[in-house]
């Protein structure tokens, strides 16, 4: 691991950002669901600091990325941090840099006094869902993920 390194996102990522974005919805069968722009992304990521990037890097160049915010726990009453994605180019899997993503965020939620670091994860990738549970993590089975797309958002809200 002599050649990687984990830098934060800077604005100028984010064409890099989208890209990596784009390939995980190609492994996650998911690829028609990206829809946002590298401008929408520099606002909400940048400007408006809804989210932030960690980006993993092998010899200079960008092969994965972490994306993450701030959520908050009424019955920890603390804040947590949400891992949205994790992706690590298949190329350069095997080579620990997700769990250095990983172990990066968890430094970042102890600095930062969080209560909680949590993802989701598809039912059927069972490769991160190993990878997940070899480093402490539990499956919350019991809760499920409910989600309102924009229209489900734009009908509730009439």
């Amino acid at each position: 691991m002599s050649n990687f390194h984990i830098r934060k996102a800077t604005p100028e990522d984010t064409p890099t950002i989208l890209h990596l974005i784009t390939q995980l919805a190609i492994y996650e069968k998911l690829e028609n669901e990206v829809i946002t722009t590298v401008e929408e992304l520099k606002t909400n990521i940048f400007k408006k600091n809804y989210a932030e990037v960690l980006i993993a890097e092998e010899n200079d160049k960008p092969i994965g990325f972490a994306l993450y915010f701030h959520n908050f726990s009424t019955f920890v009453g603390k804040p947590g941090i949400y891992l949205e994605d994790l992706f690590v180019e298949i190329e350069h899997r095997g080579k620990g840099y997700g769990k250095a993503l990983l172990v990066e965020l968890a430094k970042i939620a102890k600095e930062r006094n969080c209560g909680r670091l949590e993802w989701s994860v598809l039912d059927w990738n069972t490769p991160s869902i190993e990878f997940y549970k070899s480093l402490g993590a539990k499956p919350m089975d019991e809760w499920t993920v409910f989600r309102l797309d924009r229209q489900g958002i734009e009908n509730l809200a009439k």
